[in-house]
């Protein structure tokens, strides 16, 4: 399952990587807008966003493609490693390690 991740901590992108892998997914990571997503992010099978920590220039142009895409989006609050578990956990099951 390969999945992009939108907004959250530069610090932490390594450990969301960690964390999807965990998972068995490949994860892309995008904390800042460096150019045009929508080149970068390709047909994921899930759309996670970080909606404390990304702008709202952002939001609108994932929610863009991931609509063109038909790409489902999980929207949450904070960008904390738990929060990512909880996601993942409900969208691909239990974590393998």
């Amino acid at each position: 399952m390969c999945i992009v991740i939108i907004g959250g901590n530069e610090r932490m992108e390594c450990q969301y990587t960690d964390i999807c892998k965990n998972y068995g997914c490949k994860a892309k990571v995008f904390t800042k807008e460096n150019g045009s997503i929508k080149k970068k992010m390709g047909v994921p099978d899930l759309m996670i966003l970080f909606t404390n920590t990304v702008s709202h220039k952002m939001v609108l142009s994932a929610q863009k493609e991931a609509k063109r895409n038909n790409v489902p989006i999980a929207r949450v609050h904070t960008s904390s490693a738990s929060a990512l578990n909880s996601v993942l956990a409900e969208y691909c099951g239990p974590a393998t390690a």
